[in-house]
């Protein structure tokens, strides 16, 4: 029963949302062609719920062939971003398009964020318990470390850093959500990321 009121909350909201940022979309849309040649939207294999992988989408935010410049981690003024992307990873709106990855029902709202192959293969077997739900848009993790780039980019080895420190400790904040999956949490989750993101 929670499963199937999630889904519809999840699937109300986010077409609710489509609706009502599309002026936004095509905004960024534009932006983002004059501001480098490549696609719009960046899609990445991403590790989803009971470990099936799925393509999130994003606006892209850096040059078009970043994947093959350097590491799957971003840090902050990483020369692969855009003028664009620096803006909408601020403002967090490159994630705007996932939102689509909702309606799909390869994502929820609230959940764990979906990691990269290569990254899920650290996980633990206690840690995999975080791909038992559909993975988020934001989640408790996402909100701690807003800044995770910043945190990222005075160590000599960022990689290093994200895999053996920051991911355990935002795994162990997903595990911890997965007992408070519930509508109240998760509207209370979204309310905290505006509240971070924008200031409200």
């Amino acid at each position: 029963m929670l499963i199937m009121a999630k889904r519809i909350f999840d699937l109300l909201f986010a077409l609710i949302g489509i609706l009502i940022l599309s002026p936004l979309f095509f905004t960024i849309a534009i932006w983002i062609k004059l501001d480098s040649p490549g696609n719009v939207l960046f899609r990445q294999i991403r590790i989803g719920r009971f470990g099936r992988e799925f393509s999130i989408y994003k606006f892209r935010t850096m040059v078009a062939d970043a994947e093959s410049r350097g590491k799957q981690i971003t840090v902050a003024k990483d020369s692969r971003i855009t003028r664009s992307g620096q803006f909408l990873r601020k403002y967090k709106l490159d994630e705007l398009p996932q939102l689509f990855n909702v309606v799909k029902g390869e994502m929820s709202l609230v959940g764990p964020r979906p990691e990269v192959p290569r990254y899920v293969a650290y996980y633990t077997a206690e840690q995999r318990r975080v791909l038992d739900v559909l993975p988020g848009i934001t989640d408790p993790a996402s909100i701690k470390f807003r800044n995770e780039s910043e945190l990222l980019k005075d160590t000599a080895n960022p990689e290093y850093v994200y895999i053996n420190e920051i991911m355990p400790q935002k795994l162990e904040l997903n595990m911890q959500y997965l007992g408070q999956d519930n509508l109240g949490f998760a509207l209370l989750i979204i309310l905290k990321t505006l509240q971070k993101v924008i200031g409200i």
